[in-house]
């Protein structure tokens, strides 16, 4: 389980997201970061038990540094005020469908999916939903899936469908999808269960035959 303090320390960066801050308080993100390192390597163990792409990953290949590129960002302040891992074969670096779990002061959500895909692998996706649309449907619209996501994640979508493919498709509001994302968003309390991981791995379940079918699309199955 996380602990309280990790979420402690990251209510405690947002208010004070500077380097002084961070520096005078190096311990506690040290001890905050070891807890969701510890947390993301009984996650994966529990992942694998139904996704054996991720065995044998560890959570260093996973978690994405708190450290921020503020060189191309309105945004200076220096550190994220959150701890995120992308859990899939290959980890972070691997531009694949795989889970990813966000913990921050203000937001708490496990995503699954394919986010922001190069062009040529956005078409791959884009030309299986066409050709293999009562798969795609049958997985998400289906009753477990919508129960768990809900719709998938609409927030960068082409306003009309994209050239290629027929502007009347049955398909058309996917193929308008730049990403291929489904989020499930929890309650802090939620989060600091002590069944969390047991809660977490049961939610990705359900999105196993999500990942499965972008990642057959892509070639990465």
């Amino acid at each position: 389980m996380l602990h309280k303090s990790t979420i402690d320390f990251l209510k405690k960066l947002k208010k004070n997201n500077n380097r002084d801050w961070f520096n005078a308080n190096k311990k506690l993100y040290e001890d905050a970061r070891y807890d969701f390192e510890v947390f993301v390597f009984e996650l994966i163990q529990k992942i694998a038990e139904f996704d054996e792409t991720v065995s044998g990953l560890e959570p260093k290949d996973c978690m994405f540094r708190i450290y921020k590129d503020v060189r191309f960002s309105k945004d200076k302040t220096p550190y994220k005020t959150n701890f995120g891992a992308a859990i899939n074969k290959g980890g972070r670096k691997l531009s694949i469908a795989g889970y990813y779990i966000h913990i921050s002061p203000v937001e708490y959500f496990l995503g699954s999916g394919l986010y922001m895909p190069a062009p040529d692998k956005l078409l791959a996706v884009r030309n299986s939903i066409a050709a293999k649309s009562a798969k795609f449907k049958n997985i998400v619209e289906g009753k477990e899936f919508k129960k768990t996501y809900g719709k998938l994640w609409n927030g960068d979508t082409l306003k009309t469908v994209p050239k290629g493919f027929d502007k009347e498709h049955p398909m058309a509001e996917y193929l308008k999808l730049k990403s291929f994302i489904c989020d499930h968003t929890v309650k802090e309390e939620k989060a600091l269960s002590k069944n969390y991981g047991d809660y977490i791995a049961k939610i990705f379940k359900t999105a196993k035959p999500f990942n499965d079918f972008l990642n057959d699309a892509i070639g990465a199955g």
